[in-house]
């Protein structure tokens, strides 16, 4: 598989995530689900793979099958490590959703007794977590739809 077919590849299991993890984030995260926001994730991971895998499968297949699979969802994980902390850069109510949870947790107020630098600690470790989650959903979900999408059977070539 040329490194041309891989950044294909994974440009496309990440556009088919995207478009279809917002789909599912707005059915599941207002409907009151506590893990609304990671089942789309998994999920839009694993169709999403299960398509590119079903498409790239020709390719897949010139070379070993982990080895092709393995360049891809390396990359993804990558590209969604990096798609992670962009969201959370740009979401401006992340920081008050933060708040929210670390109150309910630990019973504090964002004038008692946390520091600036603690809740600065605290954002970064879930920033980190949040990436580690990903990538550990795009790795496993990944390559679980990339392998069972290729798996298709190659056409059967008829002689004229």
């Amino acid at each position: 598989m040329k490194f041309s077919d891989v950044i294909l590849a994974v440009a496309a299991i990440f556009v088919i995530w995207i478009l279809l993890g917002s789909l599912l984030n707005l059915a599941l995260i207002p409907a009151n689900t506590s893990f609304g926001g990671e089942i789309s994730v998994i999920v839009a991971v694993l169709i999403s793979a299960l398509i590119v895998g079903y498409v790239f499968a020709g390719k897949i297949r010139e070379e070993s099958r982990m080895k092709s699979i393995g360049k891809i969802i390396v990359l993804y994980a990558v590209l969604m490590i990096f798609g992670v902390m962009m969201v959370y850069a740009v979401l401006p109510d992340f920081r008050t959703v933060l708040i929210d949870a670390l109150n309910n947790m630990y019973g504090t107020s964002t004038t008692g007794a946390w520091t600036h630098t603690d809740w600065f600690a605290h954002e970064l470790m879930l920033l980190a977590l949040e990436d580690a989650l990903f990538a550990v959903y795009g790795l496993v979900f990944g390559f679980i739809g990339l392998y069972l999408g290729s798996m298709r059977k190659p056409s059967v070539k008829t002689k004229p």
